[in-house]
């Protein structure tokens, strides 16, 4: 029970994680598209949604397809490409689910959707793997400042 509740918490701590960039791109994107405010969207929300969904698909996806390896084990291409499969399956939902509007070319649409959901969360999850290997070097380094500085202590 113990290791299913770890796991929820790392997916939705990485849904979080995705969740955050991806608000301050759409906000970024609002204010070209929509420079008056015109648009009674909430452009912040239009990125934290399928940046939050993506980044819990990635973590399940990569718990399941890479259960057996460490961080360092994996290559930025691998996790690129994982992430990549969690961003095509966030940008094709809305077109499975949704029903298609007259007024709207949907072939682009989907082109333009799914394209920058599978960008973004192939360079999301690369810049994951990236944090993960930061944070476990520093970890190493203040591991081994902590055993150097007993060691000091100890011959005194």
């Amino acid at each position: 029970m113990k290791k299913w509740l770890r796991r929820i918490r790392a997916a939705v701590t990485m849904g979080l994680l995705w969740a955050v960039p991806w608000a301050v791109v759409a906000v970024l994107l609002g204010m070209v598209i929509d420079p008056d405010g015109s648009l009674d969207e909430m452009w912040w929300v239009i990125g934290a949604y399928p940046g939050f969904l993506g980044g819990v698909l990635f973590s399940i996806v990569l718990s399941i397809a890479e259960r057996r390896r460490n961080l360092s084990d994996l290559s930025v291409r691998r996790f690129g490409a994982w992430g990549a499969a969690a961003g095509l399956a966030i940008g094709v939902l809305p077109f499975l689910l949704g029903t298609p509007s007259a007024d709207v070319d949907v072939a682009r649409l989907a082109t333009v959707v799914i394209g920058s959901f599978t960008l973004m969360s192939a360079g999301s999850a690369a810049a994951s793997l990236a944090l993960a290997r930061r944070g476990e070097a520093r970890e190493r380094l203040d591991a081994g400042a902590d055993a150097g500085a007993a060691r000091l202590g100890d011959g005194e």
